[in-house]
């Protein structure tokens, strides 16, 4: 097969769609509960939290997504596969997000939940060294590129120290995984900003 190099605008604007689809599957799963008042929001309550979880996981990557591609002005073959490795990995949270809902966030459902993060976590980071690979080829590789990888590989421990936490304490696993969401936030400050302006604009 020949090599080929495009650019990203059709890998971002199709990776666009399949994570506007991963995020309306798992809408879907919020029902209206049975029990009127405080009681049916209680009941809820686990659902809509967990939701929130895995929302903020697939928008996270999204904005990753968005200013990782942007960083690159070719996409090759590489790149392109690393890409599907990574939307096929995103997609299964939906199913895992409705495993642990529909087994009362019992130790295994949650470990499981935590190991679907790690896989999709560790397929996003092929894709960044895949772009990076590029980068440094291009010699734009820069200090900031690599701060977030290692805040790439920071994220997969925590999320392997969450799984054994899982068997005894899940929701205290999951307050970890909610913690790594939340050190994401602003995940492309340093970068924005680098590119952005020129470095006597910096503070």
């Amino acid at each position: 097969m020949p090599h080929h190099v495009t650019t990203p605008a059709r890998l971002e604007a199709f990776s666009d769609g399949v994570i506007a689809v991963i995020i309306t599957i798992m809408v879907l799963e919020l029902k209206v509960p049975h029990q009127d008042g405080l009681a049916g929001l209680h009941a809820v309550l686990p659902t809509l939290c967990l939701y929130l979880i895995s929302f903020c996981f697939v928008g996270i990557y999204w904005i990753n997504h968005h200013h990782l591609v942007h960083r690159t002005e070719e996409a090759d073959d590489l790149i392109l596969y690393a890409n599907l490795g990574f939307l096929f990995c995103l997609s299964l949270l939906p199913f895992f997000t409705s495993y642990v809902l529909e087994k009362k966030l019992d130790s295994f459902s949650v470990a499981i939940y935590i190991a679907s993060m790690i896989i999709t976590g560790f397929s996003f980071l092929l894709l960044r060294l895949a772009i990076a690979r590029r980068l440094r080829h291009a010699g734009r590789f820069e200090a900031e590129d690599k701060a977030v990888e290692r805040k790439n590989w920071l994220s997969l421990f925590v999320y392997l120290v969450a799984i054994p936490l899982a068997f005894q304490h899940p929701r205290v696993a999951l307050g970890l995984v909610a913690f790594v969401t939340v050190i994401w936030i602003t995940p492309t400050v340093g970068i924005k900003a680098h590119t952005e302006h020129p470095p006597h604009d910096r503070p």
